[in-house]
């Protein structure tokens, strides 16, 4: 870590950074989610378009994040599963473009673990979904920037926002779980000034 005095403070034995307002960079940002297919495997895929700001208050537990991932964005590196997923099956992407997540509340549960509550709307349903998030640590990139990494996941019930399709299997079960696991791997650049 080269974190700077101005960029870096301690706060209960904690590196973390100056309060602020941090942007998402999308290039060094993925939105993944895991969830079972057939009952027994895993399909993994990700959105590939996604904004965000992470504003660092003063007291560091007051501190917020909101998010916007553009729904036709997912991809599980094969075309029909993918374009299934943004049929009105599921996210219906031409009527819902935008999945939104706005945090409502942060606690710490560890040297540099937090708890992110918030609300996260799928299709004009929104739900509560806490976020274990870790952060990773601070640094200042090659080209000046103040930059933050951290990792979040967390689990949601698919059915709970609307996404209900599904094929029962002749052998019980379903073609597709309803238990979604997001994986989030993150950094995030101070705003700059202008």
């Amino acid at each position: 870590m080269s974190a700077r005095s101005d960029l870096a403070r301690e706060w209960n034995g904690l590196t973390i950074p100056a309060p602020g307002e941090y942007e998402l960079d999308p290039a060094h940002t993925r939105v993944g989610f895991i969830a079972r297919h057939l009952m027994v495997a895993k399909v993994r895929g990700a959105f590939d378009e996604v904004t965000g700001v992470i504003q660092i208050a003063d007291e560091p537990l007051q501190s917020s994040v909101t998010a916007t991932i553009h729904a036709a964005s997912i991809t599980t590196a094969q075309s029909d599963r993918d374009n299934h997923l943004r049929s009105a099956d599921f996210l219906d992407c031409e009527k819902h473009p935008t999945i939104e997540y706005r945090s409502t509340g942060v606690k710490a549960v560890g040297d540099n673990e937090f708890v992110v509550a918030g609300e996260l709307t799928i299709k004009q349903a929104s739900r509560p979904v806490d976020m274990r998030v870790v952060f990773e640590g601070l640094s200042r990139d090659p080209w000046g920037k103040d930059v933050v990494g951290f990792s979040a996941t967390a689990e949601i019930d698919r059915e709970e926002f609307g996404l209900t399709w599904n094929v029962p299997l002749e052998g019980g079960g379903v073609l597709v779980g309803r238990q979604v696991k997001i994986e989030i791997e993150g950094e995030a650049a101070v705003r700059q000034p202008g």
